[in-house]
């Protein structure tokens, strides 16, 4: 009998400690039922350290803060107790009957699973007015506004949006993080770098201190009503009260979804009365000038004719105009340069074209005068900038006749023969005087039948080379197709240097599309949209196969600055923008 008394007793004491070691795992809400501007508290608590956590998906919520993880030891008596939780802080975005659903966690190898919750959310509800109540503060002494420095520009013309965050004295708060990037629709956009710094404001009539969290340059691309839509962020703050915490505190930590608000911009269209026919949309205030680096040369020295526009205005959304030059000068692809800067008030700076220009004949040739036509906003009138006319005086060279057109400017050229007299040779000697001297027989040496055979030798390797170059000149195709490479490569070499920065990047890319677009298509910027370059590279028969590519292209620079991008996408990007202009350029006609 005492035999089975303590075995009874052991298998007892068995089942006692693997009941005390049985895993506890479960869901704790702040609450059942909660209005839909009101927030839920949602913890996953266990009493062993668990790994492999797996939060449920939190259908009709929105996580506004977390997961947050924490974990406490507590010694009772000589008795330990553990606990890990898994903290949530969750937005509801609609109304009605939602299931928390089973989280898991892995402890010791076993799978665990919480039990489902069932959360009501209703309409809105009146927050009490009360003092000591966080949420009720915070709501009150903390905005996120929306600023725009002109709600009805002109097209093109810079607006500045800020967004601040006014926080009344008294209360901290500790961090915050972006819910999303803005976005801004038929806008150009720049971000210009801020840093947080508090200033003295007021807010509606009471003073307020705030920060500015960002800023932006934009210039609108299309004209009517134009929205700006929300910037929202999640706060961490700390904001006292009245009640205090086991450690003598007057503070409560909480956390505070807000939006910036919706606002919408009026875009005027630019008057159609006095529109210059060379008006480009350049909308600003700009200088322009013409001018050559020399004006008096020889036949066959080159010299740079650079047109500059520099100022304050949408200068990386226009063309510069270009140089119309006689025929009888040779001219090179300008070179594009931009030193343009994006302030709070927009961009400022200069860009240029410099040609590289070389003369064949003597003579005089004119570089007749170019205007260029811009918009003011201030004055709200056309404005036309003319250059003056250069003459190239070509000193030394070949002679030429020529007959300059009186309206269209170009000139003809007839080659002058050069006869000579013969005494331009009269410095060499012609009595040499010459001495013999003692020397190895150099007759049937090495050195006289290698002279005598290497040039047979290059014979072949000539006739070899002028077939290469004969085959190379007669593949139409292919020069067609090596000339849209170096046209590609010459729209985003600028974008291959920003190759390391992903922002920069998307920016040249997106604007050296834009300018290979206005250069073969001839559309302003405001026609820029999908549906109209669809139909443009369509009629120009490009296959639908390279402008959706190219479509794509204009839809990842959209997107990609205001998401994770590695370098092997960014990589993979300037790639296929040099493979689609230069499928299209050999498509187009």
């Amino acid at each position: 009998m005492k035999t089975k008394a303590y075995i009874s007793t052991i298998i007892f004491l068995l089942f006692a400690g693997v009941l005390t070691a049985q895993v506890t795992f479960e869901t704790k809400v702040s609450k059942k039922k909660l209005g839909v501007n009101e927030r839920l508290r949602v913890d996953f608590e266990m009493d062993r350290d668990g790994d492999n956590f797996t939060p449920p998906k939190f259908t009709g919520f929105r996580i506004a803060a977390g997961p947050i993880q924490s974990m406490s030891h507590v010694w009772d008596n000589g008795k330990r107790s553990f606990s890990k939780t898994y903290t949530y802080h969750l937005q509801p975005t609609a109304e009605g009957r939602f299931t928390i659903k089973q989280a898991k966690v892995e402890i010791e190898g076993q799978i665990y699973k919480t039990a489902p919750v069932t959360i009501q959310v209703t309409k809105a509800v009146d927050k009490p007015k009360d003092g000591n109540n966080a949420d009720y503060v915070v709501s009150e002494g903390i905005h996120l506004v929306t600023e725009i420095s002109n709600g009805n520009p002109y097209l093109n013309e810079p607006v500045t949006v800020s967004y601040k965050l006014y926080v009344k004295p008294g209360i901290n708060v500790n961090d915050y993080r972006e819910l999303g990037k803005p976005t801004f629709n038929n806008f150009w956009s720049q971000n210009i770098e801020t840093r947080l710094k508090a200033q003295n404001g007021t807010y509606k009539g009471e003073p307020y201190p705030f920060v500015i969290l960002k800023r932006y340059v934009l210039y609108p691309q299309k004209t009517g009503k134009q929205t700006i839509e929300p910037f929202s962020i999640d706060v961490q703050v700390s904001v006292p009260t009245q009640r205090r915490d086991v450690f003598g505190r007057r503070y409560e930590t909480v956390h505070k979804t807000l939006s910036s608000g919706r606002r919408t911009v009026n875009v005027k269209a630019l008057p159609e009365a006095g529109k210059p026919s060379d008006f480009g949309g350049a909308v600003g205030d700009f200088d322009f000038e013409v001018t050559t680096s020399k004006n008096s040369l020889d036949a066959s020295e080159s010299l740079e004719a650079k047109v500059q526009i520099s100022g304050k205005g949408n200068l990386k959304l226009f063309q510069l105009p270009k140089l119309k030059l006689p025929n009888s000068l040779e001219v090179y692809e300008p070179e594009f340069k931009e030193r343009v800067t994006t302030r709070i008030s927009g961009m400022q700076g200069r860009i240029s074209d410099s040609y590289t220009i070389v003369p064949q004949y003597k003579g005089k040739y004119p570089i007749p005068s170019i205007s260029f036509s811009y918009f003011d906003p201030k004055d709200k009138q056309y404005k036309t900038l003319t250059s003056d006319e250069i003459i190239i005086d070509v000193v030394n060279g070949p002679g030429n006749t020529e007959t300059t057109a009186s309206n269209t400017g170009q000139t003809t050229a007839q080659k002058q023969v050069i006869t000579t007299n013969g005494s331009q040779f009269r410095f060499l000697k012609t009595n040499a005087n010459l001495t013999t001297i003692a020397t190895d027989d150099f007759f049937k040496s090495n050195l006289f039948y290698g002279l005598l055979f290497v040039p047979f030798l290059f014979i072949p390797i000539i006739l070899i080379v002028r077939r290469k170059k004969q085959a190379f000149d007669n593949d139409i195709q292919g020069n067609k197709t090596r000339t849209a490479n170096r046209l590609a490569k010459k729209y985003l070499s600028e974008a291959k240097k920003k190759l390391g920065d992903k922002e920069a990047f998307y920016e040249v890319l997106e604007r050296a599309l834009h300018n290979y677009l206005r250069a073969k298509l001839s559309i302003e910027t405001a026609e820029f949209s999908k549906e109209k370059i669809n139909q443009l590279l369509t009629e120009r028969n490009v296959k639908a196969e390279t402008v959706s590519d190219f479509i794509g292209l204009l839809e990842s620079c959209e997107f990609a600055r205001y998401t994770p991008a590695s370098n092997v996408t960014i990589n993979k990007d300037y790639d296929k923008s040099v493979q689609t202009i230069s499928q299209i350029d050999k498509q187009i006609k």
